[in-house]
């Protein structure tokens, strides 16, 4: 879902105060390991597959197997990882469990993880909503205060809702390394707000399932982006 670089107006330039100093933070970042969730049934099918509508596909059997191998991986993960969080979906929750078994971890539920709301889209391609709400579809593309059909979450609301969710776990965190296990918006909005960028970078992103990716939070509120949609863990499925 590709777009041109006039979709979104970009995010405002932050305003530096004249003559103010800025000194780099060396603390200990928080760390977060961002785990998409493995494949369900609708995966492969690439299916709208959000919160909405009672929409709670488990784990395929193929999707299990990727979460085992993302634990392994996790395992050797340095630094190690100190806790882990989820989405409360059932795909989700099922991916933080083969980690958490094997790392001897717990793990916590935070709403704010779950995916978007796709309103009367969820369970459909992206042919079926272009056959059945084309002027919807092309508003929600080329704005992130537009949301799908029928009551459904604009990017806009998602990226507050993840945003509010990383602050609170950085600041309750700080310096320890959190795996949190959730969905392509989700990942791909934190990915974005490290980065600094436009809210259209959400389509210029891969994001596999069961993919790691890795992002460094800093106290004075940097971050940077270490790893994106590593996959290796899963060559041999």
């Amino acid at each position: 879902m590709s777009r041109g670089p006039g979709a979104f107006a970009p995010d405002p330039a932050p305003h530096m105060p004249e003559g103010r100093v800025v000194k780099p933070d060396m603390s200990p970042p928080t760390t977060f390991v961002l785990l998409r969730h493995g494949e369900t049934a609708l995966t492969p099918e690439k299916r709208f597959s959000g919160s909405g509508r009672g929409a709670d596909p488990e784990l395929s059997d193929r999707g299990r197997g990727q979460a085992d191998r993302a634990a392994r991986a996790l395992k050797a993960h340095t630094p190690p990882v100190d806790l882990i969080v989820t989405s409360p979906l059932a795909r989700c929750r099922q991916t933080a469990e083969a980690a958490a078994g094997l790392l001897g971890l717990d793990v916590s539920v935070d709403d704010d993880l779950r995916e978007t709301d796709f309103g009367a889209w969820e369970g459909l391609t992206f042919k079926d909503v272009r056959e059945r709400h084309p002027d919807d579809l092309n508003a929600w593309l080329a704005s992130p205060s537009w949301a799908p059909t029928g009551g459904g979450e604009s990017f806009d609301t998602v990226t507050a809702r993840v945003a509010a969710a990383r602050e609170r776990l950085a600041a309750s965190h700080r310096g320890r390394t959190l795996l949190l296990v959730s969905h392509v918006t989700p990942i791909k909005t934190l990915l974005r707000l490290a980065l600094g960028a436009p809210p259209e970078a959400l389509y210029r992103m891969e994001l596999s399932a069961a993919s790691l990716s890795t992002v460094a939070c800093y106290a004075d509120g940097n971050a940077t982006v270490r790893c994106l949609n590593d996959t290796s863990h899963l060559r041999q499925i």
